[in-house]
């Protein structure tokens, strides 16, 4: 709404095909993977080396970031992170712009659009972003961000009619207000004060001008540039951007640069190959090689900001170390070796596998048994966006009781940091959507005043229209990630120009990365409470830790505590026909994520058998919109083709 954008101003002054899509599958049939009554032990996924940014590395990254700004006449603010979102420093130079402004939407502002933020905090979410979205098998850019979050993919005039981006939503991730993301603290000695991932103060960034950093190969952070005034994103592929600020943050990578066999552009998903830079070394307007090894005393100075950085530059913290937030878990905690856990710096797991806190609720045995399903078909599971080809997909899974609390997460060695929060945000969001009380919930989401939320409540009625059904948010359909995916985009079917925006979505005329719908509406306050924290230096009050101002589910918690995701990867769980929660996964394809969820749960459910995935009847598949006199399915799951290194089995989610 204008309104709260104005006071945000104020206060701050998929990849692969599959089956299964359409919803048209036959129901019923066998496993077509077998399930794994003991799952893989270990020793098929490499771990990362213990390696980390060191201060004189810091130094090096924001000098020659420095010295490329210098010969473009174009002061900047730079921001290094390490991989889990530490911020090693953060740098102004002499004359840099204090603030930016977030992409006005094209028919008035909605949501976070038109908003003025911190340079220093837009810079901080770019060096995040590169960090979080790669790995070791991949690395992504801000500009690769920007190609698959927009209404098509890839970006273009020409490409009105596809379908939107594979990841379109993730840039409202990594939330500051996210129970997950943990908070920067300055206490000497706080075991926690460099244990990540770390939240980010506007989410994940589109705008380019944010890179990966590399040490011999392995992801060690991230560094981001603010320069001008349009902290936004590129809606045309087809021509090269030669922007200011990703040369300076490009310059700034030289000697931790990606090794080119991993960058986006050698990454290809539906045809098309990702964007990684549209500067190249060549471009550059000086050698970064040889700048000097910290910038000039007359540069500029380091810039201390409020939750993020104290003002003097820090080593990052060895990905995979107790330390960092990230560790191999323990024989104790998980039966298979190759994972990796969150951890609180003092050797105990965050999200220890336990029973849920509902009515039905899950025992500790079945949250183990998916977990561990999960974790099989994810080490089986042919990549779709890491290299070398024929890799093993890593990425994150979580489980959640339909409260939202987590009752146990496990993550690939390797895989990218965003998915910890993004795999709990899919597990979250289809138990709350497929739960009873998620129309009453939404009805009752306040603005601090206590008065009904104006920006929010009408979704619910668009919803039940749209749906035709005035039960559809009480528990009667079965949503999955995918489902909630297709109406919440800004055309209904995905990419159909000409036709009406999903009643979860804003209006094409409305739509960008800065306002998507529901998604945006839900946690804008939380970004306006948390800008302002920053940009009073602590006096205004931060944000809680958990989004949203929908009601308690229980004393304390609320039921998206995260935030809410509209990209696929996540499915309910239920038992018999109760729900009884939702397992989410993030980090690789989007067809991969969903076979992950939906065969990690099918699988524990025939060795378990207590628990199952929502009966056929009630999915999400079984509903049809009629659109322009056409009836649509909504989508349930799709699975990738040739979904697996070890078999040439296809279909795999046939008939289940």
């Amino acid at each position: 709404m204008k309104r709260l954008a104005f006071l945000l101003m104020l206060v701050l002054a998929s990849c692969g095909g599959g089956s299964n899509g359409s919803g048209t599958a036959p129901i019923g049939g066998t496993p077509a993977v077998t399930p794994s009554p003991s799952p893989t032990t270990g020793g098929l996924l490499p771990v990362p080396a213990n390696v980390a940014l060191t201060t004189a590395d810091v130094n090096t990254v924001l000098a020659r970031a420095v010295v490329e700004a210098q010969a473009r006449s174009l002061p900047a603010v730079i921001a290094v992170t390490d991989r889990v979102g530490n911020v090693l420093a953060v740098y102004s130079m002499t004359g840099a712009r204090a603030t930016a402004t977030l992409r006005a939407g094209t028919a008035g502002n909605t949501d976070l659009q038109g908003a003025v933020v911190p340079a220093a905090a837009a810079a901080i979410a770019k060096a995040i972003t590169g960090a979080y979205l790669s790995s070791n098998g991949n690395a992504f850019s801000t500009r690769t961000a920007s190609e698959i979050v927009q209404p098509e993919f890839p970006p273009s005039a020409n490409t009105m009619g596809l379908e939107s981006g594979p990841l379109f939503g993730v840039q409202f991730s990594q939330l500051p207000c996210s129970d997950l993301s943990q908070r920067y603290t300055a206490i000497s000695g706080d075991p926690a004060a460099a244990t990540g991932p770390k939240r980010s103060p506007l989410g994940l960034a589109a705008d380019p001008g944010g890179f990966p950093l590399y040490k011999n190969g392995t992801l060690v952070g991230g560094v981001g540039v603010m320069a001008d005034d349009d902290y936004g994103f590129d809606p045309e592929i087809i021509n090269v951007d030669h922007s200011d600020e990703e040369a300076i943050a490009l310059a700034a990578t030289i000697g931790f640069d990606a090794s080119p066999s991993v960058t986006a552009d050698k990454i290809s998903l539906d045809g098309t190959t990702l964007r990684y830079s549209d500067v190249l070394v060549g471009d550059l307007k000086t050698s970064p090689a040889i700048a000097p090894a910290a910038p000039s005393p007359t540069a500029g100075a380091l810039t201390p900001v409020t939750g993020y950085f104290a003002g003097t530059v820090i080593a990052g913290t060895p990905y995979g170390t107790e330390a960092s937030g990230i560790r191999a878990v323990t024989p104790a905690e998980f039966s298979n070796t190759d994972a990796f856990v969150l951890s609180d710096g003092l050797g105990h797991a965050r999200y220890p596998i336990r029973a849920g806190t509902d009515a039905a609720a899950l025992t500790a045995a079945e949250v183990r048994a998916m977990l561990e399903d999960a974790f099989t078909v994810m080490v089986r599971a042919r990549a779709a966006i890491r290299r070398p080809l024929d890799s093993r997909a890593e990425v994150t899974i979580s489980i959640v009781d339909t409260n939202g609390i987590v009752l146990g997460q496990v993550r690939g060695a390797d895989a990218p940091v965003f998915g910890t929060d993004v795999s709990l945000q899919k597990a979250r969001t289809v138990a709350f959507f497929s739960s009873s009380q998620a129309g009453a919930d939404l009805l009752a989401t306040t603005l601090p005043s206590g008065t009904s939320d104006p920006n929010v409540t009408p979704f619910v009625a668009a919803m039940l229209t749209f749906l035709g059904n005035p039960a559809a948010l009480a528990g009667t359909i079965a949503f999955s990630e995918s489902a909630i995916g297709n109406l919440s985009r800004p055309y209904f079917p995905d990419g159909q120009l000409g036709t009406p925006n999903g009643p979860l979505s804003r209006p094409i005329g409305q739509f960008s990365p800065f306002s998507t719908g529901l998604q945006s509406a839900l946690i804008v306050q939380n970004l306006v409470q948390h800008l302002g924290y920053v940009t009073s230096g602590g006096v205004a009050p931060d944000t809680p830790r958990q989004c949203t101002f929908l009601p308690n589910a229980a004393a304390g918690t609320k039921r998206l505590a995260n935030g809410e995701q509209i990209f696929p990867g996540g499915v309910p769980v239920y038992r018999g026909s109760t729900l009884v929660g939702g397992i989410g996964v993030s980090g690789d394809g989007i067809d991969q994520d969903n076979m992950i969820s939906f065969l990690g749960l099918n699988n524990a459910a025939v060795r378990v058998g207590s628990i199952n995935n929502a009966p056929a009847a009630i999915r999400a598949d079984q509903v049809l919109v009629t659109v322009k006199s056409v009836p649509t399915r909504l989508r349930y799951i799709n699975c990738p083709v040739a979904p697996f290194v070890d078999t040439s089995t296809q279909n795999v989610c046939q008939g289940l």
